[in-house]
């Protein structure tokens, strides 16, 4: 079964008010087998827009990826953050090789 991966970018508008996001989230994510490959960390757009915050989160399986974005308990830490950035988020398969 493939694995599934968040991509995100984000832009914060309040930078403490998001950090009440970031200290939710981990309930999902412990719950779900997430493991933060990206986070905020530095970037080069080299081609097109993209917003200042780069996020890549791996899952077991796209089936958890999606469980997660859904769940409860991300849906209330999804309510903390959306006040305070805007965020474009897809839910990606990741690549098995035939």
């Amino acid at each position: 079964m493939p694995k599934g991966y968040w991509i995100g970018h984000v832009t914060v508008d309040d930078p403490h008010a998001y950090e009440a996001y970031r200290a939710a989230n981990a309930a999902a994510f412990a719950k779900y087998g997430a493991r933060f490959l990206v986070r905020g960390g530095p970037q080069e757009v080299v081609e097109g827009d993209l917003r200042p915050r780069a996020v890549v989160i791996e899952f077991p399986t796209i089936e958890a990826a999606r469980e997660c974005y859904t769940s409860p308990e991300y849906q209330a830490a999804m309510a903390l953050r959306t006040p305070v950035s805007q965020a474009d988020i897809c839910i990606v398969e990741g690549y098995t090789p035939e």
